[in-house]
């Protein structure tokens, strides 16, 4: 439904990844009139760029929990550990931290998950209604196929996908030879694993592609897309956000959307506003796929290693790993071999492993895993940020929730759980 004249805003979205640029879109379709800021002289060239390309609906296992505490604790010390934690006073680790321990209980492990997949379902089913008007993004919808090594792993991953399935979201074990059957690149694999879980309903496609050729239908809609602009800070008074500053100029608004993924926190702070996400660095390959080698076509993951698997057309994303490492995006040789190396143990013919193309960015964190969405204290202030790992997953049906909230509707989810209430 759109807005009319009298009830529309001037809202600047800032982020030009999948997430600000779905918001952008959807405030637009709304009758708003919309300006979207990045730095980037592109759209979707950082954390969009490269990621896993996976919409693993069903993969909303938050990081805290009892089990991943254990193996976090497990990991300390060892450089090539799927999490690596790198030593730090900074004050916004340590507050994150404070957070992921009380989030670390079996009783918030399963209500942040019901959380998470809430907005993730959500989120797919607006996917739905835009893909005719996207196009091809080498989208896939074939399931994604996990695969345990580990027997005490598997067991644990079981009673997880029981839960899930619960939700309503299948996430079924399966036999190895029906795994074969979905996935024949597997065969080379499948004598070292332990067990297979099917999550038939999860897609996988390339988030960059998509909002590239989103980013042209929101213009279409009438989004001002200011592009290679720094954002230098808000301007706020009598409780209400009324000017974005930039390095290029300043712009009166009534709303405005934060989605600026793990450097939120820094555009907030100066408000008052203490947001817990703190960027979780991420490694990705992408191998070019010739006649004859073993890639896979179905997506995988390796929840051991931590890797997921994607094919885009006629490339091959490999991505996974984290690491605080503060704000630094520099790749790292070895983190980015042991992506490629854990490719290999598993499908030793995956492609051109010749010439691969590493890749990391920052993944916006929460300590829940669960992202923020909605109103700030501060009037017209509204949050789009902390997906994690889960961002594609979850970026279409942000966007439409956020965009509901400003044009004064009540979104189709309730959003109860996603909102910073939970960290005031």
């Amino acid at each position: 439904m759109a807005e009319n004249e009298t009830t529309a805003k001037r809202v600047a979205v800032l982020g030009g990844g999948v997430i600000g640029v779905v918001t952008a879109y959807f405030l637009a379709r709304d009758g708003h009139n919309v300006t979207l800021l990045d730095r980037q002289p592109g759209v979707a060239l950082e954390t969009s760029f490269a990621n896993g390309g996976q919409i693993s609906v069903s993969h909303t296992d938050p990081w805290a929990s009892p089990a991943n505490l254990m193996k976090v604790l497990g990991w300390l010390g060892k450089a090539d550990s799927p999490l690596r934690l790198r030593p730090s006073l900074d004050p916004m680790l340590l507050r994150f931290g404070w957070h992921f321990l009380r989030n670390c209980t079996e009783e918030r492990a399963r209500t942040n998950a019901e959380r998470m997949l809430r907005i993730a379902r959500y989120s797919q089913t607006v996917l739905q209604s835009l893909k005719t008007e996207i196009g091809n993004f080498d989208g896939r919808q074939t399931g994604i196929l996990h695969v345990f090594r580990d027997p005490q792993q598997y067991e644990r991953a079981l009673d997880q996908a029981e839960y899930i399935t619960s939700l309503g979201c299948p996430r079924v074990p399966i036999s190895k030879n029906r795994a074969l059957e979905i996935e024949p690149a597997l065969a080379d694999a499948l004598p070292s694993l332990t067990g297979v879980i099917y999550a038939v309903s999860d897609e996988s496609g390339d988030a960059h592609r998509f909002t590239k050729a989103l980013a042209e239908a929101a213009i279409e809609a009438g989004v001002d897309f200011r592009l290679g602009a720094e954002i230098v800070g808000l301007e706020v008074s009598g409780g209400q956000v009324r000017h974005v500053r930039t390095t290029q100029s300043e712009f009166a608004v009534d709303a405005v959307v934060v989605a600026l993924g793990s450097y939120s926190p820094m555009l907030l702070k100066p408000l008052g506003i203490k947001l817990p996400v703190y960027p979780a660095k991420g490694y990705s390959v992408t191998l070019d796929v010739r006649g004859g080698d073993s890639a896979p076509v179905t997506a995988l993951i390796d929840d051991e290693r931590k890797l997921v698997y994607s094919r885009l057309g006629n490339r091959l994303r490999v991505a996974g790993l984290a690491e605080t490492a503060g704000y630094d995006n520099e790749i790292d040789p070895a983190r980015a071999s042991q992506v490629l190396d854990g490719t290999l143990s598993l499908f030793p013919k995956p492609g051109d492993v010749s010439n691969p193309v590493y890749w990391t960015g920052l993944r916006p964190q929460t300590p829940d895993s669960v992202p923020v969405l909605g109103a700030t204290p501060i009037g017209g202030l509204y949050l789009n940020t902390g997906h994690g790992t889960l961002g594609w997953t979850m970026a279409v049906g942000s966007g439409r929730v956020v965009a509901d909230l400003i044009g004064g509707r009540n979104p189709a989810i309730d959003p109860d759980g996603l909102t910073m209430q939970r960290f005031l």
